[in-house]
């Protein structure tokens, strides 16, 4: 049975209330601050930096992690992974 007939059975319906303005607005300021975050993201992956900062990030977090976990003893273990980590790399693509 197509579609239209199941409508015409079920009867008339009540219309949804309309948007006002400001909710049009806050929708459309939220797809377009999506797409200034997008398009920054997308920069930030063609000039390389993105790979980096994430790098940075996660470096920094296991840094701090190790301190709270180790003392002194964490941190010396992640510089020296840290350490190694930048020498193979050097070696690798010297």
């Amino acid at each position: 049975m197509p579609h239209h007939e199941q409508l015409l059975r079920e009867g008339p319906r009540e219309a949804p209330e309309p948007e006002t303005a400001e909710e049009r607005s806050r929708r459309v300021g939220l797809k377009t601050a999506g797409t200034g975050v997008a398009a920054g993201g997308i920069g930030l992956v063609k000039v390389g930096l993105l790979g980096k900062i994430f790098i940075w990030f996660f470096l920094w977090h296991g840094a701090v992690t190790a301190a709270r976990i180790g003392g002194w003893i964490g941190l010396l273990l992640v510089a020296s992974l840290a350490a190694l980590g930048v020498f193979l790399y050097r070696r690798r693509h010297a």
